[in-house]
């Protein structure tokens, strides 16, 4: 496995100018170094991460559903809103400033100002007494969430008025075809595909890779080309897509696997795997510039209020 080195973020420069006031017309912003490893709070338990255009990272906790708010330049952050006391997992930032969050076995998703941390909808998702509301993926069309339990989609609506729904417009999507659920964790990592309609997940327990019609719930399982000739992606969690390329967070592997795929993420060859020393159970990731944002779960190590957490930052080839 390829260990890289953190560079600087010339992507993120623009972004870092604006927020901090230094863009004097006329003159090239200075280039902003980011730091390659963000300190989250003793016993934390970080799982989700979510970056905008700023150089600014939120984590979710799952001790206690809190989100942390950090600057990827100075390192500093600070708890942000009242914890809910359930676990925040998956998240992302939209483009008016609010996270969508998956509330893994509280069985909802919340949207929460990414400002302030307060919350500005709460919504119950899982109908089933038992779910895990594990990642959330934003679309043209609201967000979507998977179910690590139930073989389930959670749609919330988000027209381009940007209105947030209310809990009468949750749609449950029923999971069919090819994916078959089975013990421990199924449909984890939720992304994107480039074409911009087709949804890929990918399930934990057998490393499986599927595409989803967004509308339907049908799946189908993507022709995944690596070197082993198995097709699997094991441990698959969090997933990235940036253009044409998808990133894997193999977490217990301290792995990200980089695919090539296609416009419907139906066929991947895998092309690359991502390591480092300070890989520690990393559960998803997020992109800013050229670099690679991943938090450390540290699963297996015992959680206590004195546990260290941190973030790790690599080289994104």
């Amino acid at each position: 496995m390829r260990i890289n080195r953190v560079v600087l973020a010339g992507a993120a420069t623009a972004a870092l100018a604006t927020v901090s006031g230094l863009a004097v017309a006329g003159e090239e912003p200075p280039a902003a170094e980011l730091r390659d490893e963000i300190t989250l709070p003793n016993g934390f338990q970080p799982e989700g991460i979510a970056i905008g255009t700023e150089p600014v990272a939120f984590f979710g906790s799952l001790a206690n559903g809190a989100i942390f708010r950090a600057d990827l330049v100075t390192g500093e952050g600070q708890v942000i809103g009242e914890p809910p006391g359930t676990p925040s997992v998956g998240m992302k930032l939209d483009d008016r400033g609010r996270l969508f969050v998956a509330g893994g076995r509280a069985g909802d998703a919340r949207v929460i100002d990414a400002t302030s941390g307060a919350a500005l909808a709460s919504l119950t998702l899982a109908t089933e007494a038992e779910s895990f509301v594990n990642d959330v993926v934003l679309t043209p069309s609201g967000a979507f969430f998977t179910d690590s339990t139930n073989p389930v989609l959670y749609h919330l609506p988000v027209d381009a008025s940007g209105e947030l729904p209310a809990q009468d417009d949750v749609v449950r999507i029923p999971l069919s075809g090819a994916i078959e659920y089975g013990d421990g964790i199924n449909a984890n990592g939720i992304a994107l595909a480039p074409d911009g309609e087709t949804l890929l997940i990918v399930q934990s327990n057998t490393g499986l890779l599927f595409t989803v019609d967004a509308a339907t719930g049908e799946t189908t399982r993507s022709e995944v080309v690596d070197v082993n000739g198995d097709g699997l992606l094991q441990n698959g969690d969090g997933l990235l897509v940036v253009g044409q390329t998808l990133f894997v967070v193999q977490n217990r592997l301290n792995t990200v696997a980089v695919l090539e795929i296609n416009g419907t993420g139906s066929q991947a060859d895998l092309v690359d795997q991502l390591s480092d020393e300070r890989f520690d159970v990393p559960t998803t990731v997020a992109a800013v510039g050229d670099l690679l944002y991943l938090p450390n779960a540290r699963f297996g190590t015992e959680a206590t209020p004195d546990t260290e957490y941190n973030a790790v930052a690599i080289a994104r080839p």
